[in-house]
């Protein structure tokens, strides 16, 4: 607000200055500068968004993702080291090979058959380097409620409207199977990519507040950590950019609220998002986690090239 507030000071500043030079403007001639100037501004790189205008701001923020400037989102024609598409070519497969349904657990989950063949992939995926331990992997586990990743990807595919529950069965869609059988796995990328942006909870699988809603600035964060690959760096710029962030953060006694900001877009952003996803890996045993800022932490995989390219 202190900087929307200084803008507006500074295009009414502005004006000022052209009437007194042009005191017989009309209203309509006046409304006129006023629009040119506030437009002048609008396109101006802008320090506390890395350079990004505030007109680039405004798209990335609030625009469909078909209506984005500066960034194209391109589907990969591999998605094999991505968790998620993988995890979905399994749940679409057992479903396709059983006349498009396949019974759930008692409880509404996969069934144990499909986590055991989903368990199997983690060696394929690159974050299998960092993911060793069974107990606390994220991308394997006995049921479905034990396989973070996996119940994700569940989620995200009903969401989508890929898939859906009823009379104790996962159904695939009629409309699903046919883009699968014509379109292959590439056909629900940006589908899901969509939910998984704009619908899904990021806060679903954590403990931390969630009154903060990180989705709204998933492309400025994306931009960010594709320039320098820094998570202490990204939660240093988010916090620049957006400010209110903060003030909506708990107070508590161990943790600031720079503190905090960092830990729900390193848990939300790049751990439940980016790397679920086969954008990016991270080293659990790095100063990913600590306060220390390393060279590059967050490690960039061919697919997170393969599906965005930012033209700033």
């Amino acid at each position: 607000m202190d900087s929307i507030a200084k803008q507006s000071a500074q295009v009414a500043d502005d004006i000022a200055q052209v009437l007194a030079m042009s005191p017989n403007l009309s209203l309509d001639e006046l409304n006129l500068v006023a629009q040119r100037k506030i437009e002048q501004r609008n396109h101006q790189p802008h320090a506390d968004f890395c350079g990004l205008t505030s007109t680039q701001m405004q798209n990335w923020l609030y625009a469909p993702l078909d209506e984005l400037i500066d960034v194209t989102i391109n589907t990969p024609s591999d998605l094999s080291g991505s968790p998620v598409m993988r995890y979905l070519a399994l749940i679409l497969d057992e479903a396709m090979q059983q006349g498009g349904s396949f019974k759930a657990t008692a409880k509404g989950n996969l069934p144990a058959k499909l986590v055991k063949q989903a368990s199997a992939l983690l060696p394929e995926f690159a974050v299998a380097e960092f993911e060793t331990v069974p107990s606390i992997s994220e991308y394997m586990g006995s049921n479905e409620d034990k396989f973070n990743a996996l119940h994700y990807t569940r989620v995200l595919a009903e969401l989508a409207g890929i898939i859906y529950h009823k009379s104790g069965s996962y159904h695939v869609k009629k409309a699903a199977q046919k883009h699968y059988a014509e379109q292959g796995l590439q056909a629900f990328f940006m589908p899901m990519l969509s939910v998984a942006i704009k619908q899904y909870n990021w806060a679903y699988l954590d403990s931390w507040n969630d009154q903060v809603d990180l989705r709204t600035f998933w492309l400025f964060m994306l931009w960010r950590l594709q320039s320098h690959g820094s998570a202490n760096r990204l939660s240093e710029e988010v916090a620049c950019a957006f400010p209110t962030l903060l003030d909506q953060l708990p107070i508590e006694e161990y943790f600031s609220p720079e503190q905090l900001l960092s830990s729900l877009i390193k848990s939300r952003f790049i751990k439940r998002f980016l790397q679920f996803w086969g954008f990016v890996t991270v080293d659990r045993k790095s100063a990913f986690y600590s306060q220390e800022d390393p060279s590059r932490a967050v490690k960039m995989q061919p697919l997170f090239r393969a599906s965005f390219v930012f033209a700033v």
